[in-house]
């Protein structure tokens, strides 16, 4: 190893506070350093190459590597590196606005700027508040989301996620946050007390938890429900058929806000733009980022209804709430080199010509003991694990913590694919490869998992 390679490593080791790291696992061993990437792979600091199975973190659309994204940045910055949406726009946010503004379903026309998704979401929750105070409804303040959801961690968002462990050491936190149970029809059974509900039967129950939710909090107090297209934490739940239409009429009944939390599920991750748009409904908010700019420049926003923009139309009315570098210059110029990729190379046909063959790599897992189920949506899917494939019986903290950490995250990485092996709920391994990817990588990621699950198997 060269001097500098030693250095950062230091570097990583002596200095660097990682997110959402338990730092002990790394006393006696290095810090994995990532170095490089290009198209569906990355490279770490010792030229090992790995298969990004997760795109970097539901990030990078169109691949590690693509010189024509540094190029917009760097041609930006030498034009406009910074000017802030204080009261004064810039080209490339005007056209970015304009832009996702036509692909969005529906009115969602007005597009508010920040630099990543959980201040998106705080920027959602914001604006429900104030909109029902300015037409007349100041009660309406509560938010409706889903349990095990993940919505961000500032102290706004953090209130919306639904995942007890992240939420613990920062509380008290924002009242209001209401939870009903998620679209997990795996565990159907279990969550309802009713044996054998079809997809549809389940979907209409986890809508009803929502009616009854906010007759229960008062509806003249609840402002909104969060929810994300496929949910995230837990492993990838796709809505069961009707679920997001009976939302829809849920919400209209009562005057609350749909927020589609799309940070994950919006930039072609479902095969589609937004991913409200795969599963047909209209939100009256959508929060996206990740994918905007592929990951190559830091962007989000909250894309709001025309109608809710209405009051802020007249007077000295105005929305408090802004972000330095929300609509940076540079990010959105990458963001719009990045959807002119998705157009040219219409990557959108390419991840629903191939969702098939995908989710194909991965149900032939199915076999293996360790595999309870296999679910997802577009590139975005789960597998979870069970000790009995009859009774759908998981494992406990205890053996969870051993297979998850003490083996499945190190033993998937040391086989050469980057992925998330994830205990928010039951145990899963998430899947979400760039969207450039085909069947030569979903062959790669079914190997290297089968090898490691069958051992994993072995050591229970």
């Amino acid at each position: 190893m060269t001097q500098p390679e030693n250095d950062v490593l230091k570097a990583a080791q002596d200095n660097l506070w990682l997110h959402f790291t338990r730092h002990s696992a790394y006393e006696q061993s290095e810090i994995p350093t990532i170095v490089r990437g290009e198209g569906s792979y990355v490279y770490d600091i010792h030229g090992k190459r790995y298969l990004d199975g997760l795109a970097g973190l539901f990030v990078v659309q169109v691949g590690h590597g693509r010189h024509e994204l540094a190029e917009a940045a760097a041609k930006q910055a030498q034009e406009l590196a910074f000017f802030p949406l204080w009261s004064y726009a810039h080209p490339k946010a005007a056209e970015l606005a304009q832009r996702l503004a036509s692909y969005t379903p529906g009115e969602l026309n007005r597009v508010f700027f920040t630099t990543g998704g959980g201040e998106a979401v705080e920027s959602a929750w914001k604006l429900a508040k104030q909109y029902y105070k300015l037409v007349g409804k100041p009660l309406k303040h509560k938010v409706i989301s889903r349990q095990i959801a993940y919505h961000g961690t500032p102290q706004g968002a953090l209130s919306i996620t639904g995942i007890p462990a992240f939420k613990q050491m920062f509380e008290p936190l924002v009242p209001g946050s209401v939870r009903v149970p998620n679209t997990n029809h795996y565990r159907a059974d279990e969550i309802t007390g009713v044996k054998g509900m079809t997809p549809e039967e389940y979907g209409f129950w986890a809508a009803e938890r929502v009616a009854r939710a906010i007759e229960m909090e008062g509806p003249d107090t609840v402002a909104a429900v969060f929810a994300e297209p496929v949910q995230n934490a837990g492993g990838c739940f796709p809505p069961p058929p009707g679920y997001f239409q009976r939302l829809r009429e849920i919400c209209d009944e009562y005057d609350v806000l749909l927020v589609s939390d799309e940070v994950i599920c919006a930039f072609g991750r479902l095969g589609t733009m937004f991913g409200s748009q795969k599963f047909d409904y209209v939100p009256d908010i959508i929060t996206c980022a990740k994918g905007m700019t592929s990951g190559y420049s830091p962007i989000g926003a909250m894309i709001a209804h025309e109608r809710l923009f209405e009051p802020f139309k007249n007077g000295d009315t105005m929305f408090a709430h802004g972000y330095t570098f929300g609509g940076h210059p540079v990010s959105a110029a990458v963001a719009l080199a990045n959807l002119d990729i998705f157009e040219r190379e219409d990557l959108l046909g390419h991840v629903t010509k191939n969702e098939p063959l995908f989710k194909a790599a991965l149900d032939s897992l199915s076999d293996l003991p360790i595999v309870g189920d296999v679910r997802g949506s577009g590139y975005f899917w789960g597998i979870e694990l069970v000790k009995d494939k009859v009774t759908k019986e998981t494992f406990d903290a205890e053996e969870s913590e051993r297979l998850l950490r003490g083996f499945l995250s190190k033993a998937l990485y040391d086989a050469g694919l980057y992925c998330r092996a994830d205990d928010r709920g039951d145990p899963v391994i998430q899947l979400s490869p760039p969207l450039i990817a085909g069947q030569k990588e979903f062959d790669e990621i079914s190997s290297i998992l089968r090898n490691v699950l069958t051992e994993a198997w072995a050591r229970l």
